[in-house]
């Protein structure tokens, strides 16, 4: 492993910074293809790398890679409710939330995509992640990931309370448990923006059942 590149283990790494640590060099793009065809240097998109994690035995954060390849974005939807354990299946792909249109990545970490959201309700459950000193990134809350999923998710057919219980509990075989234990008053809040209100509130209302 090339030394300059052991400052950057775990890090979503910018050409212009790669550049700046190359700035002695007379050919830098040279030196950054070499490290690409090397495997030394994964690239995430024209412009984004990280440090191949084979060369690094560091694991790279997914969540990480998704705030950095598309923004402003963060982590929600099926990959944010498996993270807390809600849902039992990991799904295929990372899925997050943006402002901006909807797009799809693909690159040797595995498959991202982003759905978009109105700003007023995007800006509303996000928490911050820190990893360690280096390292963090944005998530949704439990709650907001799950609000997020009913938002999203096209062609609900869901009008009372049983129907919602049995696509939660049965269909995605949600964890109740976890469930039980979500900010009602969170959720009230989400709804207030006037994005799918009916479906936020009816999800409130089934979590004060519980």
């Amino acid at each position: 492993m090339d030394p300059l590149l052991q400052q950057f283990y775990g890090q979503v790494i910018p050409h212009s910074t790669l550049m700046s640590v190359l700035f002695e060099y007379s050919a830098p793009n040279y030196k950054i293809h070499r490290w690409l065809k090397d495997g030394q240097l994964w690239s995430l998109k024209k412009g984004l790398y990280v440090v191949s994690p084979l060369h690094s035995n560091q694991l790279i954060s997914l969540p990480l890679v998704a705030n950095h390849l598309y923004g402003p974005s963060y982590v929600s939807l099926e990959f944010a409710l498996f993270h807390y354990g809600i849902i039992p299946e990991q799904p295929m792909q990372v899925t997050s939330s943006t402002t901006k249109r909807g797009k799809n990545y693909e690159n040797k970490l595995g498959r991202f995509s982003y759905h978009k959201l109105p700003a007023e309700y995007y800006a509303l459950g996000i928490e911050n992640v820190k990893v360690n000193e280096r390292i963090a990134y944005m998530i949704a809350s439990k709650e907001k990931a799950l609000c997020d999923w009913l938002v999203l998710t096209p062609n609900l057919k869901i009008y009372s309370v049983t129907g919602l219980r049995t696509l939660l509990l049965e269909d995605m075989r949600m964890d109740k448990s976890i469930l039980k234990n979500f900010d009602v008053e969170k959720i009230r809040l989400f709804s207030t923006t006037k994005v799918k209100p009916e479906r936020i509130n009816l999800l409130a209302n089934l979590l004060e059942t519980f």
